[in-house]
């Protein structure tokens, strides 16, 4: 069914990431495919964490499944919590030297007194397949969009899969972080949206909201978007990830009262199940598109 007539019947859809993740997955599996068909050297990705921290712990599993999926090799390295700010740079300038190394992945959080941002910096463009880099996020603006943050590309692939059409498309994106509601919107306008950014200053997110075609939602507090806040019809993309404790333990919720809001709008992703998945297929995606890259730049064979 079009788009155009879902919002006119009011379908009301959780728009599941799983879907889109086995897709992307399948794609670059077949680049891989081809790539080792060809004879050509796929480098490793590699996960950095600096410490032992259980809370990331769930995030590395997920990631080296889906490399082991797509047949690429991964390793994890665990440096020590006492390492200082420049011995972490040196050794990640030496990945960026290391042939092996097809791209790295800096876990977050980091101890007290390493600057994520200046390691983050640290890590060449080519191998950054977070897209978190300044340069990478700088990018965007030019819309250069091969190596883009993946949580805020994965965002724009949920939007897409409703088959509404972002050229032209009123966006209200909540939430303006550096890594995910700035690049988001960036990725939403080279792409035809239009796109109004909310923040903790604005006087009233509602009043943008419930004019909205569309609404991304990152502001790391639970169910705080909600259905009086959106218009029928919407689609409504929640990136939130928040632990509530409750009766029965803790549990995952969004930022977005899914139940309330599903009655309004067309489309809502769950939490989880809805944005989660298909970054991490997208962290696959930039791996096999760094790759084709550092070909192209004559740091692979050809």
């Amino acid at each position: 069914m079009a788009a155009e007539s879902k919002l006119a019947t009011h379908q009301h859809l959780l728009l599941s990431g799983k879907q889109v993740r086995e897709r992307i997955l399948g794609e670059v599996r077949d680049e891989v495919t081809r790539e080792q068909a060809a004879g050509r050297k796929l480098g490793k990705i590699v996960s950095v964490s600096i410490g032992r921290r259980e809370e990331i712990a769930i995030y590395i599993r997920g990631q080296a499944r889906a490399a082991a999926d797509v047949g690429l090799p991964f390793d994890e390295l665990f440096w020590p919590e006492l390492l200082s700010q420049d011995d972490c740079k040196k050794r990640i300038l030496a990945m960026n030297d290391d042939p092996d190394v097809l791209g790295i992945i800096l876990q977050r959080p980091v101890p007290n007194g390493i600057n994520v941002r200046s390691l983050q910096s640290a890590i060449h463009p080519l191998k950054d397949i977070e897209g978190m880099s300044p340069a990478s996020i700088g990018n965007i603006v030019y819309n250069d969009l091969a190596l883009a943050p993946c949580t805020a590309a994965a965002s724009v692939e949920l939007l897409k899969e409703t088959g509404l059409k972002l050229n032209g498309l009123e966006v209200v994106m909540i939430g303006h972080s550096e890594i995910v509601g700035k690049p988001a919107a960036f990725l939403l306008m080279a792409q035809g949206a239009t796109v109004t950014i909310c923040h903790h200053l604005t006087r009233s997110v509602a009043m943008h909201s419930r004019r909205a075609d569309a609404v991304i939602v990152a502001v790391g507090i639970p169910r705080f978007l909600t259905p009086d806040m959106v218009k029928p019809g919407a689609a409504v993309i929640d990136i939130g990830i928040n632990h509530v404790s409750g009766p029965n333990g803790a549990t995952i919720v969004g930022d977005v009262d899914t139940d309330g809001v599903r009655e309004v709008a067309s489309w809502v992703t769950p939490v989880p199940g809805g944005v989660g998945p298909v970054t991490v297929a997208l962290l696959m995606r930039n791996a096999i598109t760094a790759h084709a890259m550092q070909v192209a730049a004559g740091w692979r064979e050809a």
